[in-house]
């Protein structure tokens, strides 16, 4: 059947008017989407990382210095507090992103948050809290606000010209670029951004110990941080467990990982522990469901009862212990489980000259001096012309002062009042500007007295322009003015460290945990379809026969202990690890734990052999059909770290035919498909130390065929077992004969 001749169709043009053509319109053109990426997206990317998301080097974001500039405007330096929802709808004028997002950032920035270590915001009413996800704020027209005394530094000279200004959003006001702060705000408090395909993540550090640091790297760029900046300040407190090599990578790459630990008390009169201050990384809630979950699944036992007691005299998380419980070791376990330790991770991401970079500690101290001695010169370079232009003034007053009649005079006779200030200037050889002041002079200031008073002030002026002539000469006066802003901010400002600092590490986190764990014998059972039991030998004297899946077989039961640990290996080359006392006891006549969601196994995998150990001692065999075993030492899956799964258990180069553990040498008997057998010690497979090896030929094998199974010689009952025993590796075997055939097919 002919196909019909198909139309291309043409958009029409609009019209526009009686006979008027739009064109180009309706057409469709095609764009590359990189060419739509590059002129959409990554204009508003560059906007987020640059107006949005990341720190400056004055340590705020732009909403937040518009919030403190708009505060700063409105007089609550020095004033009274005023309602947080008049300052809000006021930091609108420069901030039009609404005014949630706007009193979200005043309520962090306040002092009864506790977000900060160095708070710029003296809060009243409810701001809630930051160590609790549900203490939620009170609305804005509920509280009030007004900056704290600190904020004298960040706003010092600013109308000396000491940072640039630029229009608002809608051209009605102007708002500072960068704030001239007097200290390394920049480290002072946290601060997380997270922009587009970069973040940034800034600890605080003591405000004293910032300061003197600062001090230190302006006499030398190579002072040891390390010994001056010790670790991390957080304003919630804690322990911070010291890792020099991490704190050396912060100090100098900017990146790095501080762990936190909280801080408790036993009350032995109550039996219970207060933790009383908690890790800047996670809230009372987070650490409470954790507790919960770990108690919920029996991993958790000394509790009887937990309780959030915070109130107006701060945090407090209770847990009641039972009768005869050690609290050292349970917080040993706790830390290891819950938040109660986290860490928290370093990234310090900061725009410098409207580029993100990530800088070390002592890079970014050292952009912020160069920022502040900028700051200093352009003060000084205000303050100078201010002086230059008072002198030029006095110089001018101080030439009438020879003949105050004359310029009297010369004012009276001068018939037009334009006239005056040339006539001035003529008869007294001074210049317009100079002319100008003194024809404003008022008549009662046309005495002597007035007069030499201002003179006075000539020989102080000049003196102090000299003196801010050299401060814009030589850096190093510039750079004692800002050593002693420092030490001045460090006196008024400073507090003790919040957070305590441990050296040495406590032994108590390395403890044997199966001293943790109840021991007593057990039975334990392991199926084929991947079913495990563990029964007390008092229940399994009183059941009756084990129950299973139809279909499904027992492969493996042994009595053990309920502090024994478990390896379960996977069909995708992987392996798990458990302990006995992680699964329920139970009874003969139930179907057990399926171990595959016990252990949250990948979906498709399931266990093909358990391992029963408590000292990791004998070795992995590993039997692949093409002829190769791996000899694979149990140590090799024990780890420092409670790791509950590793990768790579054994090779996946060839399928896998038998797995087998050996807690001593033995004599294996492997079984081919083309019928042929052979008797082999243990001790002639080498050992291999990598755990995925492909292994070593144990077997030489003919065209198609392949190892089945391998059992245990022991077990075997053979007319001539010599016919089949090798002395070197590999070997073929011998064929099974008829009088083999009936034992072979038994096993």
């Amino acid at each position: 059947m002919a196909k019909k001749k198909e139309k291309k169709l043409t958009p029409a043009r609009p019209q526009l008017g009686d006979g008027v053509e739009i064109l180009s319109a309706g057409e469709i053109i095609e764009t590359p989407i990189t060419d739509t990426l590059e002129t959409n997206y990554m204009p508003y990317a560059m906007s987020v990382i640059v107006s949005r998301a990341l720190p400056e080097i004055d340590g705020f974001k732009p909403a937040h210095r518009k919030l403190l500039y708009t505060m700063y405007s409105m007089g609550l330096l020095k004033g009274a507090r005023t309602k947080s929802a008049n300052i809000v709808g006021s930091t609108m004028h420069l901030n039009p992103h609404g005014d949630a997002a706007i009193y979200d950032t005043m309520v962090r920035m306040g002092r009864s948050n506790e977000s900060l270590l160095v708070p710029f915001v003296d809060s009243k009413g409810n701001f809630g809290k930051a160590y609790s996800r549900d203490m939620a704020y009170a609305a804005s027209r509920y509280t009030e606000a007004k900056l704290e005394q600190v904020c004298e530094e960040l706003f010092r000279d600013i109308d000396k010209d000491t940072v640039d200004f630029v229009p608002n959003y809608d051209g009605t006001t102007t708002e500072p670029t960068l704030l001239p702060v007097t200290f390394p705000t920049i480290l002072a408090n946290n601060t997380l951004g997270i922009a587009v395909g970069m973040a940034s993540n800034i600890c605080s550090f003591n405000l004293a110990e910032l300061c003197s640091a600062t001090i230190a790297l302006m006499k030398d760029e190579q002072a040891d941080l390390a010994s001056i900046l010790p670790a991390p300040d957080f304003v919630g407190g804690g322990q911070i467990l010291y890792d020099a090599a991490e704190m050396q990578n912060v100090l100098e790459n900017g990146r790095g990982s501080v762990r936190v630990r909280a801080v408790w008390r036993y009350d032995k009169e109550n039996n219970c522990i207060d933790v009383t201050r908690i890790p800047p990384t996670t809230t009372v809630e987070a650490i409470m469901d954790k507790i919960t979950e770990l108690v919920k699944a029996g991993k958790i036992r000394e509790i009887s009862d937990m309780r959030d007691e915070t109130d107006l005299n701060g945090l407090k998380l209770t847990l009641d212990l039972k009768r005869g419980q050690d609290p050292d070791r349970l917080m040993a376990r706790l830390f290891k489980a819950t938040p109660l330790e986290d860490s928290f991770a370093c990234n310090f991401n900061v725009l410098i000259g409207g580029q993100p970079r990530v800088l070390g500690v002592r890079q970014v101290l050292l952009e912020w001096i160069a920022f502040r001695a900028e700051c200093v010169r352009r003060r000084t370079y205000y303050d100078l012309q201010g002086k230059q232009k008072r002198l030029h003034l006095l110089k001018g007053l101080k030439a009438i002062l020879l003949d105050i009649d004359k310029a009297i005079e010369i004012v009276r006779n001068t018939a037009e009042e334009s006239e005056v200030v040339p006539n001035l200037m003529i008869g007294f050889g001074i210049d317009e500007v100079q002319a100008e002041y003194v024809a404003e002079i008022k008549l009662r200031h046309l005495n002597r007295e007035y007069i030499l008073k201002r003179t006075e002030e000539i020989e102080e002026l000049e003196d102090a322009i000299a003196d801010l002539q050299d401060i814009l000469k030589r850096p190093a006066r510039i750079n004692k003015i800002i050593m002693g802003e420092l030490s001045a901010v460090a006196k008024k400002y400073g507090q003790p460290r919040r957070c305590e600092i441990l050296y040495d590490l406590p032994q108590e986190a390395e403890e044997d945990q199966q001293q943790e764990i109840p021991d007593y014998t057990v039975h334990l059972f392991f199926t084929r379809d991947g079913y495990f039991k563990k029964i007390t030998p008092q229940s399994l004297r009183m059941s009756g026969e084990q129950k299973l899946k139809d279909g499904d077989e027992l492969l493996f039961t042994c009595e053990s202990t309920n502090a024994a640990e478990l390896l379960f290996f996977t069909n995708h080359q992987q392996v798990y690890k458990s302990r006995a006392a992680d699964f329920a006891d139970t009874k003969a006549s139930v179907l057990g734990d399926y171990v595959a969601s016990k252990l949250g196994m990948d979906e498709g995998e399931t266990p093909l052999y358990m391992v029963v150990t408590g000292n990791y001692t004998g070795w992995m065999l590993f039997f692949y059909q093409n002829g190769k075993c791996a000899k694979v030492p149990l140590s090799s899956y024990q780890t420092k770290l409670n790791r509950r799964k590793l990768l790579k258990a054994y090779s996946d180069k060839a399928e896998l035919a038998a797995i087998r553990y050996l807690p001593e040498e033995t004599e294996l008997a492997i079984f081919t498909s083309n019928s042929r057998l052979l008797l082999a010690g243990s001790a002639l497979i080498p050992e291999k130390a990598t755990r995925d090896t492909a292994g070593v030929n144990v077997v030489s094998l003919k065209k198609n065929a392949k190892i089945t199974r391998v059992t245990l010689a022991a077990g075997l009952e053979l007319a001539n077992p010599h016919r089949f025993r090798v002395r070197t590796l590999p070997a073929a075997g011998a064929i099974l004969r008829q009088e083999d055939i009936t034992e072979q097919l038994s096993m």
